[in-house]
């Protein structure tokens, strides 16, 4: 694992985000997709909100996906191995790039057919504790076809990356404006941020 968080690293100093494929491994991802909460998404998730908190408001022409956040106390065997992967990671980027990330805040993320996240920056603008953007996706053999992309926007470019299943995706949420393209699968994955202070 000690390479995949050194490509991270390697890409989040020289490029402001990296993209690394094995995150978990193929089994891991399986036990993930096997939990009733995306078995039965309908009844465990709630439909997003644009916004923060008490502002929050449901907008469709801007996001369609279903979350539910993720307790690390409560979450299941399978998810906690993503959640102390991902805090191996942090202790690791705090280290390789002297920075003082403290907490992480995930939740599980489904896009129904057709839905999307329109362009946007992950950071509120009164509350800058995101510092990066971590993305792991669960779609087992998805092909270019199915659409889904994440698209990501650097100055005046924009580039676009499958949600295929075990790969992880980390970029600046203060930097980087990105998208969620439409797709004709039911789109899966761990969406969460990693602050610069311990989650209330």
């Amino acid at each position: 694992m000690e390479q995949v968080f050194d490509a991270i690293a390697d890409g989040l100093a020289d490029k402001q985000y990296a993209i690394v494929d094995n995150f978990l491994k193929e089994e891991e991802v399986d036990a993930i997709l096997k939990e009733d909460h995306f078995q039965h998404y309908q009844q465990h998730f709630k439909k997003a909100g644009i916004g923060k908190q008490a502002n929050a408001q449901i907008n469709e022409a801007i996001r369609g996906d279903f979350i539910s956040w993720i307790d690390p106390q409560t979450a299941l065997p399978s998810t906690q191995v993503y959640l102390s992967r991902l805090q191996n990671l942090i202790q690791f980027l705090n280290r390789a790039l002297f920075l003082s990330l403290k907490d992480a805040e995930v939740h599980q993320t489904v896009y129904p057919i057709g839905s999307y996240y329109k362009r946007h920056l992950d950071q509120f603008k009164k509350d800058d504790a995101r510092k990066l953007s971590v993305i792991l996706y669960l779609n087992k053999n998805w092909k270019e076809e199915n659409g889904g992309q994440l698209r990501i926007y650097t100055n005046d470019q924009s580039f676009d990356i499958l949600p295929l299943a075990g790969r992880l995706v980390c970029f600046r949420s203060d930097a980087l404006e990105h998208e969620v393209l439409p797709a004709t699968r039911e789109r899966l994955s761990i969406t969460g941020w990693i602050l610069d202070r311990i989650k209330i």
